[in-house]
């Protein structure tokens, strides 16, 4: 069993943000408090140490008081480069094995670190509207051990989340809660809509 101080989070907040017109999606603001603080709050609570993933000028971040780690691999390569930094400064710490979250689902259900480890290696995944199950990737605990594996198949030109973690073990823990708790921001609506659903709330 995994305690609350017994595994590292990591918050990836290193995306581009193309959809939303660039910039930093976390920052932007939701309930009168930036995205990222609510993912923040729903994390903190449940790891030993927390950080984040992201890329340039640090000092954007520094009111959140956490450590920023930026990608160990160039050309920003996307999500998996961002867990790689996560495994590599987990390790450091002396955690065996990390949750990561995306800095732009701020609706991250309470038991999301004591569901997600229920198996060594695990993606969350949701039903949608239909029905149909949907994994997602930025939202998983990641064994720090495959993290040699993961900068080799980076630097062999890997980009997809899902296929690398499928291809190593991961299983999928379900969700059912509604509203998704892995709603993410990605434009402009999906921001109203996440107001709107922090009110009714």
């Amino acid at each position: 069993m995994n305690g609350p101080n017994s595994i590292a989070g990591v918050i990836l907040a290193g995306g581009r943000a193309t959809r939303m017109g660039g910039g930093d999606k976390a920052l932007l603001p939701l309930g009168g408090h930036p995205m990222l603080a609510h993912v923040i709050d729903r994390l903190r609570p449940h790891v030993g140490r927390l950080a984040l993933n992201a890329n340039g000028d640090a000092s954007r971040f520094a009111g959140f008081g956490l450590p920023v780690l930026a990608d160990t691999l160039p050309d920003q390569p996307g999500p998996l480069a961002g867990i790689l930094a996560g495994l590599e400064w987990a390790a450091a710490q002396g955690f065996a094995s990390m949750i990561a979250v995306a800095g732009d689902t701020p609706f991250l259900p309470d038991d999301i670190v004591r569901r997600l480890c229920e198996d060594d290696f695990t993606l969350a995944a949701s039903p949608d509207p239909d029905g149909t199950l949907r994994q997602h990737p930025t939202v998983g605990r990641w064994p720090v051990r495959l993290r040699q594996s993961l900068r080799t198949s980076l630097m062999n030109g890997e980009r997809k989340m899902g296929r690398w973690a499928q291809e190593h073990g991961a299983t999928s823990v379900v969700f059912t809660q509604q509203p998704d708790p892995f709603f993410n921001v990605n434009t402009p609506e999906d921001l109203a809509l996440a107001e709107s659903r922090l009110r009714s709330s």
